[in-house]
């Protein structure tokens, strides 16, 4: 039951997965910490530290059980998080108290459980966008030969078609995966670097021997999963990652926000529409209206997205020298809420692209009310093939171009500029063979190749080679 009297954030009440939630939550990375500090215990034995294998026991065998009650009342009196959790872990492993910690400073826990929380959460964010891909993929497929009125300024332009506008949507979204494999495969952790980077504690552990102290640091990244660690740190890794990573997520952000914008405009239009349930309420006042409630909620969360990228640059930009404690309650903030809105943002963006309504006939009508516009360049030179005079022809539909707007504008009717042109003895094209010339497909250019192109060529590759992943399906519940 939600405690109603205390204010709880809406992305773990109403948006983030339980997936996302839970690698972002208080046991999952307590855990981790207490995992760290055995990997930091075991490797210290392995080098001939003496630490018993009896002290590692006693470790393993309390990874789970954390008395969140008493870290709470040992932060009180301590101030600090992670000695309070040391201190509670030390009460639970006698033995193994004097070395649990041993050489370390708390960035390494903290920092590397960032790193292995950031790894897993970039998985699960890449997971949905290959998702999102996927179900567009299907509506480019459907959809790739259907003619519809293109917009520039969303003034009507030239005609595309439905596939080749989805393309667009998916070319970002490609972008995007691209990006998130980049940063998965470049990501390290801090590893284990000593209070400033110096790893000085560890080198008077071992004696003065420096391949013990890199040989520490690197076992302890391989055990955590990862192939190396920064080569060079302060007291924490480069907060310039976490920028990345932040402004990573702002870029699906961008592409959320652009999806969802269109969506809503073409809902406007009644040509394309999202999901809308048997008895969803569209406003409490108007029984009537369809609005795009997903859609509408993509874009407000896209925006926290995108602004939450500039606290990873700043963040990053005010580190003084080997480290200064200001990103701490900004990180805490900043990292798990950037990936629980990504997190809800996609998961919205899937339910949208894989339920999308198209209404083909209005699709149509609008198509055919402005065509007569755009196909006045192909009739003046098939006027000009059957012996007419190019520039009078020109001039001769300029002017029924200019009345036939005037008509729609001030009298709501039909633009009638194809009729007027048929009954004008001084155009050279009869009624049907202006009929002939009105075909959308016709004015829709290279739109339906391209599509076919762009899935053979980019999309299919990107989801082949993600054939087995498979993000967790959720309900949008409200």
């Amino acid at each position: 039951m939600q405690d109603l009297d205390r204010y709880v954030s809406p992305f773990s009440t109403r948006y983030a997965s339980d997936e996302m939630q839970f690698l972002f939550s208080a046991r999952h990375r307590a855990e981790l910490w207490r995992r760290l500090w055995v990997i930091l215990a075991e490797t210290e034995q392995e080098l001939g530290l003496p630490i018993t294998d009896r002290q590692i026991a006693e470790m393993k065998e309390h990874l789970t059980d954390i008395d969140f009650d008493q870290v709470a009342a040992y932060e009180k009196a301590l101030r600090h998080d992670v000695m309070a959790h040391i201190h509670a872990f030390a009460d639970q492993c006698p033995e193994a108290a004097p070395i649990i910690h041993l050489g370390a400073t708390s960035c390494y826990v903290g920092d590397n459980s960032d790193s292995l929380i950031i790894r897993d959460a970039l998985s699960l964010i890449h997971a949905r966008l290959i998702a999102v891909l996927r179900a567009l993929r299907s509506f480019a497929e459907q959809y790739k030969a259907l003619p519809v009125l293109a917009y520039t300024h969303f003034q009507p332009a030239q005609p595309t078609t439905l596939g080749k506008r989805a393309c667009l949507w998916m070319n970002d979204l490609v972008t995007d995966i691209r990006e998130c494999e980049q940063l998965m495969a470049s990501h390290l952790p801090l590893g284990c670097k000593g209070t400033t980077g110096t790893q000085a504690s560890f080198l008077e552990l071992f004696q003065g021997d420096y391949a013990l102290v890199r040989k520490l640091d690197d076992l302890i990244v391989r055990k955590m999963g990862f192939t190396a660690s920064q080569p060079v740190a302060g007291q924490t890794y480069s907060r310039k990652w976490d920028g990345r990573v932040l402004s990573f997520l702002a870029q699906v952000g961008v592409t959320a926000h652009k999806f969802a914008a269109d969506i809503r405009l073409l809902a406007h239009e009644k040509e394309v529409e999202e999901p809308f349930e048997a008895k969803q309420v569209g406003s409490s006042a108007m029984p009537y209206k369809r609005n795009p409630m997903r859609c509408e909620r993509m874009a407000g969360l896209s925006r926290h997205l995108i602004l939450n990228a500039q606290n990873g640059l700043m963040t990053a930009a005010e580190q003084w020298l080997e480290r200064t404690l200001d990103d701490s309650a900004n990180r805490r903030i900043s990292l798990s809420e950037g990936f629980l809105c990504a997190d809800a943002v996609l998961s919205l963006f899937l339910n949208v692209a894989s339920g999308l309504t198209v209404h083909e006939k209005v699709v149509r009508r609008h198509l055919m009310d402005e065509l007569p516009f755009m196909a006045t360049e192909n009739l003046l030179m098939e006027a000009v093939r059957q012996g007419g005079d190019r520039q009078k022809l020109h001039e001769k539909i300029r002017v029924q171009s200019v009345l036939a707007g005037q008509r729609v504008k001030d009298e709501g009717t039909a633009p009638g500029l194809l009729e007027a042109l048929a009954e004008d003895d001084d155009f050279p094209l009869t009624a049907d063979q202006i009929d002939s010339l009105l075909d959308p497909a016709l004015y829709t250019g290279c739109a339906c190749q391209q599509t076919e192109a762009f899935l053979a060529e980019v999309v299919d590759p990107l989801l082949t080679s993600s054939a087995s992943e498979q993000a967790p399906v959720r309900e949008i519940d409200v």
